[in-house]
């Protein structure tokens, strides 16, 4: 259950369904997330949706293709890793995350995020 959940997180995110996302997140998740610049943290699904990933993912960043989705466990926490192309103003790119998290109920609870930025895509 928890791999497929994390799964279906990559694939919110590279829908960008940001509600989608919120709806895979306990009422009182522990989120935190670490771009090039900055440090991210939230308590609700709202403030997750509404106030970060909006901003991770502007409106002007068209994402193209989830490339590659891999998950696993470490030991009680869950993995999942996922890269996407896409394009925007800038031109075309490709940009990773990691999140390791853990489920509750069918929901992530607990979830850690680290971006590797846009980067040009070749």
């Amino acid at each position: 259950m928890a791999s497929e959940l994390g799964t279906e997180f990559a694939e919110a995110m590279a829908a960008k369904d940001f509600q989608r996302c919120g709806g895979l997140l306990a009422s009182d998740v522990d989120f935190r997330g670490l771009t090039p610049n900055r440090l991210w943290e939230a308590s609700s699904p709202s403030q997750v949706v509404n106030e970060i990933l909006g901003r991770w993912l502007e409106e002007s960043d068209h994402i193209d293709e989830l490339l590659d989705v891999t998950t696993g466990s470490v030991s009680d926490r869950e993995h999942v890793s996922y890269r996407m192309r896409g394009h925007n103003d800038d031109g075309p790119f490709v940009v990773e995350q990691q999140a390791y998290f853990t489920e509750n109920e069918g929901r992530i609870d607990w979830i850690r995020v680290l971006c590797s930025g846009f980067r040009p895509a070749p």
